[in-house]
């Protein structure tokens, strides 16, 4: 079975708060512990009606802290927005809490708008370049003084993982021997590239001999796929409030959102998703396997804006199913 992890942006549901949403949280990663999956990653937003994963690191240790053996990360730590320092001894801290549990990806996006970036940063606008922060993390954790301070004393085998959407990341991670992890979930457009590009350009490190791809998917499994279908209408109802300029918590699920759309943007919707596996537990075997093989990626990671935990749960579930089933 290919290993499966999760994606969390802990959506806020209309009608509820941020309260019950990280509660979900608990309920989902307690669950799909339970079913055998890899990871459990929390994704860093700022200012983003409906997401309520802004204090990434604080929301993983809520989860570890609830959970006993999968692997808690983030995917990611946009590192425009934080001193490699204070990830450093964030990470190195929640590693000394739960040992061999924490991942830690990291991107170059700000997560957030040119306002919400210069509200974090203050008024240090500088810009860094993600291999500069990888160089720095790398050292803090190997405690090797190669850097003017020290982080969390002592050696933390933290595995990063370089996050992407395009063509630099993969580049990136290739060249320092780092796990790569492709956002296909919402930019689909160069997955084919990029993995090619990290496998074709990957140098063996201390950290890994073979290159490792995971590729972000959204799944939306139930008993019919009519049922899935309403689930999945919650997610793209929010992305599509989102180019509307209209953010805000995630939408409940309504009956033929997409045959309501235009062409135009039902099409852009589709391009955008278009790595989504909708259905049965067998249809959607039949295409994350697909996608696995065409793609050549070593790992899946689920993102599932489902608006009821419930159905959440159960979509995940079947995910696992799925795949470990031999028919």
């Amino acid at each position: 079975m290919i290993p499966i992890s999760v994606l969390d942006l802990v959506m806020i549901g209309e009608g509820n708060t941020l309260q019950h949403s990280l509660a979900d949280a608990v309920r989902l990663a307690q669950h799909v512990e339970a079913s055998g999956f890899n990871r459990y990653w929390v994704a860093e937003h700022h200012n983003m009606p409906g997401i309520g994963s802004a204090a990434t690191t604080l929301i993983m240790s809520h989860l570890a802290a609830r959970t006993s053996s999968i692997r808690i990360g983030s995917g990611g730590i946009m590192m425009p927005n934080h001193a490699a320092l204070i990830v450093a001894e964030q990470f190195g801290t929640l590693e000394a809490l739960y040992p061999g549990r924490i991942d830690l990806g990291v991107g170059r996006a700000p997560g957030s708008d040119s306002v919400t970036s210069r509200a974090i940063r203050g008024t240090s606008q500088a810009p860094r370049e993600l291999a500069d922060d990888v160089v720095q993390l790398l050292d803090y954790f190997a405690d090797n003084g190669r850097q003017p301070v020290r982080a969390v004393p002592g050696e933390h085998n933290i595995p990063i993982w370089v996050l992407g959407s395009g063509l630099y990341g993969a580049q990136l991670a290739a060249a320092f021997g780092l796990p790569f992890v492709f956002a296909s979930h919402f930019a689909p457009s160069l997955l084919q590239q990029a993995v090619y590009a990290y496998r074709s350009t990957f140098k063996a490190s201390r950290f890994l001999t073979e290159p490792y791809v995971m590729a972000g998917v959204n799944v939306f499994a139930a008993d019919t796929e009519e049922e899935a279908a309403f689930l999945a209408s919650s997610h793209q109802q929010w992305v599509a409030n989102l180019h509307a300029n209209k953010p805000g918590p995630l939408p409940r699920p309504k009956e033929g959102f997409m045959k309501r759309l235009s062409v135009h943007q039902r099409e852009g919707l589709e391009r955008e998703l278009a790595c989504t596996a909708l259905g049965t537990r067998s249809q959607v075997r039949r295409w994350l396997l697909e996608f696995v093989e065409h793609f050549q990626v070593d790992e899946l990671m689920i993102d599932a804006r489902i608006y009821d935990v419930e159905a959440r749960c159960r979509s995940y579930q079947y995910a696992a199913e799925a795949l470990s089933s031999r028919t």
